[in-house]
C-alpha cells in the first residue's frame, strides 16, 4: 500500500478549493483518502490565514510512516519552510545523450 500525500479538489467550477489529504496511490484524485491533514485555498492571498493550513503533527506522522508527497504538495510545504526544496539537476536529459555520444 504506496500511500501519497496529495490535493484533493473541491469547490465550484472555477472556484477551487483543495483538501491536502493522505491516500493510496492508485486512488482516484477526489475519491477516497486515509486521512485529512489540512486545506489549501488558492483563491485567498498568500499573507491569508487561511490560504494553507495544516496540521504539522499528522503530517510529520505520515512521513515517518513512509508516505510520498506529491509534487505541487511538497513545493508548497517547501515555500512554507515545513520542508526542504527540491534539488533540480541542471542538466536535461537530451544533453546528457549528447554528451555520452560525443565520448
Amino acid at each position: 500500500m504506496a500511500l501519497r500525500i496529495r490535493l484533493s479538489r473541491g469547490g465550484a467550477k472555477k472556484r477551487p478549493f483543495y483538501r491536502i489529504v493522505v491516500a493510496e496511490a492508485t486512488s482516484p484524485r477526489d475519491g477516497r483518502f486515509v486521512d485529512k491533514l489540512g486545506s489549501y485555498n488558492p483563491m485567498l492571498p498568500l499573507n491569508h490565514p487561511n490560504h494553507l493550513v495544516i496540521n504539522q503533527d499528522r503530517l510529520k506522522y505520515w512521513l515517518s510512516v513512509g508516505a510520498k508527497t506529491a509534487d505541487r504538495v511538497h513545493r508548497m510545504l517547501a515555500r512554507v519552510g515545513i520542508m526542504e526544496p527540491f534539488v533540480w539537476n541542471k542538466q536535461t536529459k537530451i544533453s546528457l545523450l549528447y554528451k555520452k555520444s560525443a565520448e
